[in-house]
């Protein structure tokens, strides 16, 4: 098994996660990295992220987001301040897409995959 394929787990980039919440504002995920034998890989850095929800009127959008700090405390304290970014490129995003969709002009009797002659189509 020396041939590694795309989707094969690279053995000397796994980590070890933990979770913590403050069950407010979101999680925060701790990656731990480990060598192939699962102890703890000294010679790289310890990882967090962040995860948050915004409700939209479309519903809940998740937000994950990478924290500064090498202490469970100093990604929290970097927690609102990268979550703020995240909902504000959030809704950029989200905006850009209603533009998009709202720039789309239905103009009757063209074709354009809305269905046969006569029936419609999609101008952008």
């Amino acid at each position: 098994m020396s041939d590694q394929t795309d989707n094969a787990m690279d053995p000397n980039s796994l980590y070890r996660e933990e979770n913590f919440t403050d069950q407010k504002l979101g999680a925060i995920r701790k990656l731990i990295p480990v060598n192939s034998d699962g102890n703890d890989d000294k010679d790289r850095e310890v990882m967090f992220f962040g995860s948050a929800q915004v409700m939209t009127p479309m519903g809940a959008l998740p937000l994950n987001f990478a924290l500064e700090g090498s202490t469970i405390g100093a990604a929290a304290e970097d927690f609102a301040g990268k979550a703020a970014i995240a909902v504000e490129e959030a809704a950029k995003e989200l905006e850009n897409m209603r533009r998009e969709q709202a720039s789309q002009i239905v103009v009757p009797g063209q074709g354009g995959g809305m269905g046969g002659p006569g029936q419609g189509g999609i101008i952008t």
